[in-house]
């Protein structure tokens, strides 16, 4: 099998093909560590999923947290994982680190640096050379050449969005990943290390990092003027989906298959679930068994972005909902389960019985039907 792309996504396939005897090359234009700009958070469910490819991540290398809060202006909710799970603030490049060296202890051969110029009917073009293989996997991201040549294509795009990553010297004040929501824009704060912090803020409009104290004040007083480490990086963030993410012995993972908005922050967790199922059609060999579950594990996401984003668009229906969330922390907690996982969605009605909602409901109504739906 052939990865193109080494990213999270395409080292997360690499490990899942090598678990079922599948010898692996993988290949990229960049040289270890890959840095991007991301929320740096890894959900439960993440989690899980890298240990069935043979990931064991800890506190040891980043920061648990075991919950989110939103906060808006005095508003804030909260919500805690089930079962003493917990989430993992880890930096970006460390992560990438972790996964290169177990792909490399497990036989991943990793071409780092190779130009990908293209795919045959024998195999892919490396640096003007055919490489033969059986199955080729795309993992080249959002602007996926693997998915061009392969000739698959979104069929819906969502609106775009501006993402804006920095860290800061500081202790972290919570255990919780802290999500502040302002109309257009948030900024998430995932604790990275023991003297360190992730700021991921994204919004409809080009953001720079010092309007962080003007847009969020109550952050901006957390953060007490700390220093700012290392370089500020930029991302497009916006949900997509494909009809389809396979053709023949091609298929994509990760943000080249579909993505989903930022602020569900479940992009990596997608990714490397897809990894899991990637590997199981592969054993089957069979591609189609893949598609059909790449679209089951996408519609949660999906629909959390939707919601998410009707939040993100209208501050009187994100202020009644967040008072609700608030006024029914458990409720929140369950809620937060389906989104990783651990809850069934079929839950979701009983879940959502005891809420008022008509007023949201209703204030929902009137809302433009816009790109982001």
């Amino acid at each position: 099998m052939f990865v193109i792309g080494g990213g999270p996504a395409g080292l997360a396939a690499a490990l899942a093909a090598r678990q079922i005897g599948l010898d692996v090359i993988l290949a990229d234009r960049a040289q270890p560590p890959i840095d991007k700009a991301c929320g740096e958070g890894l959900m439960p469910d993440a989690l899980d999923a890298l240990r069935r490819i043979g990931v064991n991540l800890g506190s040891g290398n980043g920061v648990c947290f075991r919950g989110i809060r939103f906060l808006d202006e005095k508003l804030e909710a909260e919500a805690t994982f089930s079962n003493h799970s917990f989430g993992l603030g880890i930096r970006r490049t460390e992560l990438h680190r972790i996964l290169v060296e177990r792909a490399k202890d497990v036989g991943v051969v990793a071409l780092w640096g190779k130009k990908i110029e293209g795919i045959d009917t024998a195999g892919v073009v490396v640096d003007g050379r055919t490489v033969r293989c059986r199955w080729i996997v795309g993992a080249d991201g959002f602007h996926s050449n693997v998915r061009r040549w392969a000739g698959l294509a979104p069929n819906w795009n969502a609106a775009r969005r501006i993402g804006l990553r920095q860290h800061f010297r500081v202790r972290p004040w919570t255990d919780f990943v802290e999500v502040y929501w302002r109309k257009d824009c948030q900024a998430y704060v995932t604790p990275v290390g023991v003297d360190e912090v992730c700021v991921a803020t994204i919004g409809r409009e080009d953001i720079r990092g010092s309007d962080l104290v003007d847009m969020f004040p109550v952050l901006a007083s957390h953060l007490g003027g700390a220093e700012l480490i290392g370089p500020t990086r930029g991302a497009i963030s916006k949900s997509t989906r494909l009809p389809i993410v396979v053709a023949g012995r091609i298929a994509l993972v990760g943000d080249a298959s579909g993505s989903v908005d930022a602020v569900t922050g479940e992009g990596l967790a997608l990714a490397f679930r897809q990894a899991n199922s990637l590997a199981a059609a592969l054993a089957a060999g069979d591609l189609r068994r893949y598609d059909a579950s790449h679209r089951r594990m996408g519609r949660m996401p999906r629909l959390m972005a939707r919601t998410l984003l009707l939040f993100d668009g209208n501050d009187r229906l994100r202020r009644m909902a967040f008072r609700n969330l608030a006024a029914h922390p458990r409720i929140f907690s369950r809620l937060l389960d389906v989104h990783v996982g651990a809850l069934r969605r079929s839950a979701l009605t009983a879940i959502a019985q005891p809420l008022p909602r008509a007023d949201i409901e209703q204030e929902a109504r009137h809302l433009p039907q816009n790109g982001i739906f």
